[in-house]
Order: C-alpha cells, then sequence, then structure tokens
C-alpha cells in the first residue's frame, strides 16, 4: 500500500506532540490536541504518557481533581473526551446539540421514556447540586429510587443525556473512578457564548494545530460535525493558513520542526488513530489494531508506524510484534515499556517480547 509521504506522516506525529518537545503538563496535552478519547480510563492517561516527560498517571488524577483543569464529558462523536474547562464549554455548545437526537433515541432503545429521561436529568442534577461529586454507583442508587431505569446501558444514556444538557461533567477521582460533579459548581459561571462562526473557526484552528497537515472531510469525522461545517470553519481562518497538496496547515506551524518519533507505545484508543478520516498512514496493514466492534488496541510505532500491539497481562507490559521489528527498534520499545511502568507506577512489573 502506497501511503502518504512521510513529511505529512511527520507533520501530523509532531503536531501530535509525538515527536519534537515533550509537553509538561498533562493540561499541555490536551490543549494541544484540543480533546483526547477518554472512553478508556488508562488509555486516556497513557495518551498523556506518550506526549509528555517526566508525569505519572496520577498527575493526570489531579489535573481532574485538585486543579480542576481538566474534565471528562461527552463530546464531538458522541464519545467520552477529556478537555480543559476553558475549551468545554465552547466546544460543548457547539457538538453537543447535534448529538441530542441520537442520544434520545438510545434512551427509547434501553426502555427509557421521554418521562423517566427527564426525571433521570433532574434527579442526576439535584445529586451533584445538593450532594457534592457523585459516583456511578451512587447515582444509580439514586435513579433507581426514583423509578428511573438503569439496566444495560440505561444508567450510562441518562447519564449523557445529563451531560448533553450541560447539567454534569466527569471531574475528581473517587476511588478508583472519576464521579460526576455539578458544571456550575465545578467550574463555575461560563463564559460568553460564541457566535456560531466563530465556534467553527476555533475549532478548525485548534484542530489544525493538533492534527495539521489535514482536510476539512478530517476535522468533519474527528468532531463529528457536518462537513459544511468543517468547510465553513476552515473558511473563517482562511488568513490563517496555508493550503497544499500536503494538506492544511496553521501558517505559525510552517516552521514547526517535523521528525519521525523514535518507537513509542500508544495507549488504547489514543488519539493517534482517530484524528483523520483516514488512519492508513499510521496502521498500514495492520488496520486489525482497530477491532470490528469499534476497539483501538494499543499499538507501537516504528518510523512513525505501527509495528505491534502491547497488553498488561499479569500487570506486565507484553509487546506483540506484527511484524519483523529490527533489534535496536525493539529494544527502544522494550525501553518504552518501561516508561509505561514508571508512569503507570506498577512498581517492578515485567517487560515481555511475545
Amino acid at each position: 500500500m502506497t501511503g502518504p509521504p512521510t513529511s505529512v506522516v511527520a507533520r501530523r506525529l509532531a503536531a501530535q506532540l509525538l515527536s519534537g518537545a515533550a509537553a509538561p503538563t498533562p493540561e499541555a496535552v490536551v490543549g494541544r490536541l484540543l480533546a483526547v478519547q477518554a472512553q478508556n480510563d488508562r488509555g486516556a492517561r497513557l495518551a498523556v504518557r506518550s506526549r509528555s516527560s517526566g508525569l505519572v498517571a496520577s498527575d493526570v488524577d489531579d489535573a481532574l481533581s485538585a486543579r480542576r483543569s481538566l474534565v471528562v464529558t461527552w463530546l464531538n462523536r458522541g464519545t467520552l473526551h477529556l478537555v480543559t474547562p476553558e475549551d468545554y464549554w465552547w466546544l460543548h455548545a457547539l457538538t453537543a446539540p447535534r448529538l441530542a437526537v441520537a442520544s434520545e433515541r438510545r434512551l427509547r432503545q434501553e426502555g427509557v421514556s421521554a418521562t423517566q429521561a427527564e426525571r433521570g436529568v433532574a434527579v442526576v442534577t439535584e445529586a451533584v447540586r445538593a450532594h457534592g461529586p457523585q459516583t456511578r454507583h451512587q447515582l444509580r442508587r439514586r435513579l433507581d429510587e426514583a423509578g428511573v431505569p438503569t439496566a444495560g446501558q440505561a444508567l450510562i444514556h441518562v447519564l449523557g443525556a445529563a451531560s448533553l444538557r450541560g447539567q454534569v461533567v466527569r471531574g475528581p477521582v473517587v476511588g478508583k473512578e472519576q464521579a460526576y460533579v455539578s458544571v456550575p459548581a465545578w467550574l463555575g459561571a461560563s463564559p460568553p457564548a460564541l457566535d456560531r462562526d466563530e465556534a467553527l473557526g476555533r475549532l478548525a484552528h485548534r484542530y489544525l494545530a493538533g492534527h495539521g497537515p489535514a482536510e476539512a472531510v478530517d476535522l468533519a469525522r474527528w468532531a463529528g460535525v457536518a462537513l459544511g461545517d468543517a468547510r465553513r470553519g476552515f473558511g473563517v481562518i482562511a488568513d490563517q493558513v496555508a493550503t497544499s497538496a500536503q494538506g492544511t496547515v496553521l501558517v505559525a506551524d510552517l516552521d514547526r520542526a517535523a521528525s519521525l518519533p523514535p518507537p513509542r507505545l500508544l495507549g488504547p484508543f489514543d488519539p493517534l488513530l482517530h484524528g483523520w478520516a483516514s488512519r492508513a498512514p499510521f496502521v498500514g496493514d495492520h488496520g486489525s489494531v482497530v477491532t470490528t466492534n469499534g476497539i483501538f488496541r494499543p499499538v507501537a510505532l516504528v518510523h512513525g508506524r505501527v509495528v505491534a500491539t502491547w497488553g498488561l497481562p499479569g500487570g506486565g507490559v507484553c509487546i506483540t510484534p506484527l511484524e519483523r521489528i529490527p533489534p535496536r527498534a525493539l529494544a527502544a520499545l522494550v525501553d518504552d515499556a518501561a516508561d509505561v511502568v514508571r508512569f503507570l507506577e506498577l512498581r517492578d512489573a515485567p517487560v515481555t517480547v511475545n
């Protein structure tokens, strides 16, 4: 398979903070990428690890809890994303309305009537307002007492509905899970709303900062917005971008150094595999790393391309090559696996290669 020029891949990897200077904080990683897929808690933390230096997973927890500088909520394609509070406000306003119809349909499919859904949103909103952070178990109990269905996926879709209405986000880590909190209590008053063109322009600008070079179709797929809106956003910032056969980039980023990163392990659902309409430039012939039921497996990159998967069986890191990996590159992946152990604070967990 013939992919895009290496320069395109290298520029995208640099935009993703996978090459060049590492980010100093979780907030810096998330701010560059705008929104980090977070349906998998460990995956979101590992996305921070691979783009930073010297951090540990608990630094992400501190940002979610003590600093209140990161939150998780349903955005973009209708999936949980990790964002900064500053970006939450305008990104939620821009993407949540488009998700509402699908949310209502899923509630009906899960046996939650319109009346029950309204009651459920009210119960969740009042619980976090009156009692502070609430775990999913606590909210399930309150919803059960109110006669709102919670079986199967009903609970998560009721919580999703409350999130889409701007009432709750996932905030502090309580035990081993993120608790839900009141948006106004946790984040304060909302800033002035952006008009739609300004929001679309900001979306396009921030997307290109973390993904350029890219096209409007890539933005539409990543953000879950209509292609026409993506094109409109690109048009709003037309004087700030440069377009070539390689795609569109911010003029401010034209001189950004772009080289292929050293061998690197990426966690499950890593942003690199979500950022464009096609992931083929990075996965090549190994498209099966994304399963038919939508699971994005942890992968290893060499020269910016997927060459292996990895996991944590029994608490240690195990690398499974998908093709022959040169000895020096494999040794570098083993070293990076040791950094995964350090980041996750697994304490002397073994690193193996299948």
